[in-house]
């Protein structure tokens, strides 16, 4: 079974499965996804708890001939693996297809680790977790799900936020869900049940927004000029190199001119990312004209020549001249 962590109370509540993988990169998600699966088996008695750590070295054979034995008290308990990737290597695989297969009695199985990206998820060791037990997908919000996510938490507090202030907040803490957690904390204390404004909101909540340059990626492919600019705002407050965003805005705009449709003969580049960036890709070689990319991939190339001068200072300018550029062409009949 997979789940997300919306949909794991529900899990829950219909029983405790003998083995549970929680994998993401979002470190919120993830935490209180292994603190409901701990609740839940405390609850029907697993008091014992074991923590191991699948580092380097780590012992596969004796990690299953503990899962077999008896403590001490013969208690039932949880046996906690942390795994730093979601790659356990081959003797690994073996021993979790091996525990699922086979589950000790008294025994919950908990496997926390990072994402797993969609080609890993045909491991044998992750299909035995889907047949098995339970597969909790704890990722990142998109930024369009981060606005309902915020809001279903302020009324859980028992908050009545305003459509706009649950924007505001999402924008002030877009990439950085342990912050927006803080902040709606925060709004309870400071607000206290009841109705939230956006001047409430304005006067509570800091900054606390995280970027990095996929995000930017993301924002250009989309045409999201306002969120663009955060995003470059942010990265400058951040201190990351104009360098690298430069790379990141070109690096778009020849996978546009390189999209099947766009592209006018020459060799095909290979296409990075999941579904949802080639989605994206899709759309933004339908609404840029050939000739606007073109035209603003050789601006990037004089940006660069800005960022190595002496008016590197310059050079965030000229990045939000050629992101806001780009988001907003539009491909016309004659494009």
């Amino acid at each position: 079974m997979r789940l997300v962590p919306e949909t794991l109370s529900r899990a829950l509540e219909a029983g405790l499965a003998p083995a549970w993988l929680v994998a993401g990169d979002e470190p919120l998600r993830v935490g209180e996804a292994a603190d409901a699966i701990r609740s839940r088996a405390r609850g029907l008695g697993y008091t014992g708890r074991d923590v191991l750590f699948a580092e380097r070295g780590f012992d596969w054979e004796e990690f299953g001939a503990g899962l077999r034995s008896l403590s001490l008290f013969a208690e039932r308990r949880v046996v906690e693996l942390r795994m730093p990737t979601p790659k356990p290597g081959a003797e690994g695989s073996r021993a979790l297809v091996a525990a699922l297969a086979a589950p000790a009695p008294d025994v919950v199985l908990l496997v926390i680790t990072d994402k797993i990206e969609y080609a890993d998820r045909s491991g044998a060791w992750v299909r035995a977790f889907e047949e098995h037990g339970c597969c909790v997908d704890a990722e990142q919000l998109l930024p369009e799900q981060l606005p309902a996510w915020i809001e279903a938490r302020m009324r859980g507090l028992g908050l009545e936020p305003e459509p706009d202030a649950v924007q505001l907040l999402a924008e002030r803490c877009e990439g950085n869900l342990v912050a927006a957690h803080q902040e709606i904390e925060l709004l309870r204390l400071v607000a206290g049940p009841g109705p939230v404004g956006v001047e409430t909101v304005a006067d509570s909540v800091a900054t606390s927004a995280r970027y990095h340059v996929f995000q930017l990626g993301e924002a250009l492919l989309a045409g999201d000029a306002a969120r663009t600019l955060r995003i470059l705002d942010g990265l400058a407050a951040e201190g990351e190199e104009p360098t690298l965003v430069l790379w990141c805005i070109a690096e778009e705009l020849r996978s546009i001119l390189q999209w099947p449709g766009q592209a006018s003969g020459g060799p095909r580049r290979l296409f990075r990312g999941g579904r949802r960036r080639r989605e994206l890709l899709a759309a933004a070689a339908r609404r840029v004209p050939r000739a606007a990319a073109l035209e603003l991939l050789c601006a990037a190339a004089r940006t660069d020549q800005l960022i190595k001068g002496p008016r590197k200072d310059e050079a965030w300018g000229e990045l939000a001249r050629i992101a806001s550029q780009l988001c907003i062409a539009a491909r016309n009949r004659a494009g």
